[in-house]
């Protein structure tokens, strides 16, 4: 599934294409997704400007000309690919959203939804699990729809500090790894970049969150070293266009470039690569996941 790196590497590469530009026709080629798409999806649609194309947690946000967003999730196999038009009329399948998606789209057959935009680029989104879904939603209503109401803040903005952390961990008995994860504390973190996050800051994922504050709520040390190493591997991903959205040369997800710079992620018996360290990354697995984690440094 991807997770934050992932989502904003596509919102990047599609926000040229879109933001500014019409949707003159948009082709739906099945009724669902994981759920049925909206009701009039294109004549609810065609005509109108794109006016931005944003990112809230693992989801892209599309504000439309009217006030509708459009609210798209990739699931686990969705992704999208870019046509330009070129001189004599024709298309080129460019195929390359930005510098982040190369080879981007699988089996024409899985090819769902067809924008054409006003500019004469086509994007096509493709998905062959069709786990990914699309909505349409009030602008105004969006914070409060329930897709959006109890998502937590988000990890690469300047409200992610230790003092952020402390107070929703004070007398949390769950696990870091489990606080991480949930939605409602922090936006669009998903295993493997949880996975990563503490390693960098050497801190054991199943240690208990409410170490991240003290009795009194205020941070700890452990809070305060672990926002940097957060924003520190989500930038790092970014820039290296994601873990699994990355290269679209097969239509079951390869994994992309940031795979390359896991520490621990995937790495079960292998030696922990920081530096002086003679630990073994370990696997283990909480509320049935797997977590990678090096037990001699993450205390």
């Amino acid at each position: 599934m991807p997770e934050l790196p992932e989502v904003e590497t596509v919102r990047r590469g599609l926000a040229p294409v879109m933001e500014g530009a019409r949707v003159a026709r948009l082709i739906q080629r099945r009724p669902d997704l994981r759920f049925p798409l909206p009701e009039k999806f294109a004549e609810r649609i065609e005509g109108r400007k794109i006016i931005r194309l944003g990112r809230r947690a693992k989801y892209l946000v599309t504000d439309i000309e009217g006030g509708d967003t459009l609210v798209m999730h990739l699931g686990m196999s969705g992704r999208f690919s870019i046509a330009r038009p070129q001189a004599g009329g024709d298309q080129v399948g460019a195929n390359q959203i930005g510098d982040y998606v190369h080879d981007a789209g699988g089996i024409g057959a899985h090819d769902h939804v067809v924008f054409h935009m006003s500019s004469g680029v086509t994007i096509t989104y493709n998905d062959a699990r069709r786990f990914g879904f699309m909505l349409l939603i009030t602008t105004a209503e969006l914070q409060s729809h329930a897709l959006f109401r109890d998502i937590g803040i988000e990890p690469l903005g300047p409200e992610l500090t230790a003092a952020h952390l402390a107070a929703r961990a004070l007398g949390r008995r769950t696990d870091l790894k489990a606080f991480l994860l949930d939605q409602r504390n922090l936006a669009g973190m998903g295993n493997i970049y949880v996975s990563e996050a503490l390693h960098r800051a050497r801190l054991n994922p199943k240690k208990s969150a409410s170490s991240l504050a003290s009795r009194s709520g205020k941070p700890t040390p452990y809070a305060i070293r672990l926002v940097p190493e957060i924003k520190a591997v989500l930038e790092a991903a970014i820039q290296a266009g994601g873990s699994t959205i990355s290269d679209h040369r097969q239509a079951d997800g390869n994994l992309g470039y940031f795979q390359h710079s896991f520490a621990v992620y995937g790495r079960d018996g292998e030696p922990c690569p920081r530096p002086g360290c003679t630990g073994v990354v370990k696997r283990i697995v909480q509320s049935g996941r797997s977590t990678f984690f090096c037990p001699k440094c993450q205390l």
